[in-house]
């Protein structure tokens, strides 16, 4: 009964937490058009990695483990935070949101590509590479519906490159989490990073994009408190899982395959200049698809669990 109830729970929790993230892309988009990328990202990722502090609880023994684990606390603030975030924010703002969604929702295809050279028993197989080959048509399909020329065409293609490094720099970031020895908690280590790696961002935005006290407008600061919150929401959740016993990487990755559809969705819904066509459609069900398929080892390993704890 108790396996039955985890498994329940860990598939809801799961799906919430990519329900959060899928509501950035709307958000992101919003707020970028009263701020600069990196001021706008290391506002909401200093604020979120604040946020989750309360979540560990023993605050003496939170900066204890900060400082003895230091240096791999800057180096995954570094990748996991300041290097990701730079791509994507600078993506984002060259990019529609639907379009950002559904590459940002390939990230699982970039971290096995990444964990298949790097990780010597996390190599892809046939399937994988089939799930890879077709994110990856699923991004040429919609690029393609993309009708920008000349200048406009150009950022973009540049947006869409920032976004696909975003995957790549994320992919190693999660290698050298896997391949760590520190004792940290992943709660500690999550919080750190991300304040860490926020505070960072906003530093390097002041000579790079300038900065100037200024009035901005309630849709402004509702946009960077959802982001925030929903930061320190699904990080928690995510590496709550990551600790339950029995609960597997890649089972939890397999739920990522919502981030393109909401994602896409809500952009299509909530902003005025973004609408779905035919080719956006259809690069949209090739992502999902190869998701499903790299992932479908993980969900019949998860129903088979479901069936014996019955």
């Amino acid at each position: 009964m108790s396996l039955k109830i985890n498994l329940k729970s860990t598939a809801f929790l799961a799906i919430i937490a990519c329900l959060l993230w899928s509501t950035a892309f709307v958000a992101v988009k919003s707020g970028l058009n009263y701020m600069s990328p990196f001021q706008f990202a290391g506002l909401r990722f200093f604020f979120a990695g604040l946020l989750i502090i309360p979540f560990f609880g023993n605050i003496k023994l939170y900066f204890t483990q900060v400082k003895e684990n230091f240096r791999f606390v800057l180096l995954i603030a570094f990748l996991q935070t300041f290097l990701i975030y730079a791509f994507f924010y600078s993506g984002m703002n060259l990019v529609p949101a639907a379009l950002s969604a559904m590459i940002i929702g390939c990230y699982p295809l970039f971290a096995a590509l990444v964990a298949h050279f790097f990780m010597t028993d996390d190599k892809m197989n046939f399937r994988s590479s089939i799930g890879f080959i077709l994110g990856m048509l699923g991004i040429v399909v919609i690029n393609l519906g993309r009708q920008t020329t000349g200048t406009a065409g150009a950022k973009e293609l540049l947006g869409v490159f920032f976004l696909i490094m975003n995957n790549v720099v994320g992919g190693f970031s999660n290698v050298a989490i896997s391949k760590s020895k520190n004792k940290i908690s992943p709660v500690v280590l999550s919080s750190s990073s991300l304040a860490i790696g926020g505070l960072g961002l906003f530093i390097v935005s002041i000579p790079l994009e300038g900065f100037k006290i200024q009035s901005l407008p309630v849709t402004f600061y509702a946009s960077l408190a959802w982001l925030s919150f929903l930061s320190a929401a699904a990080f928690s959740i995510w590496f709550t899982l990551l600790k339950r016993p029995g609960v597997k990487v890649s089972y939890l990755n397999s739920w990522k395959f919502i981030l393109p559809v909401v994602g896409a969705i809500l952009s299509w819904i909530l902003l005025p200049d973004e609408s779905p066509d035919v080719y956006s459609i259809a690069g949209m069900f090739l992502v999902v698809g190869s998701l499903l398929v790299m992932n479908n080892e993980a969900f019949s390993n998860w129903f088979k669990m479901r069936k014996s704890s019955k």
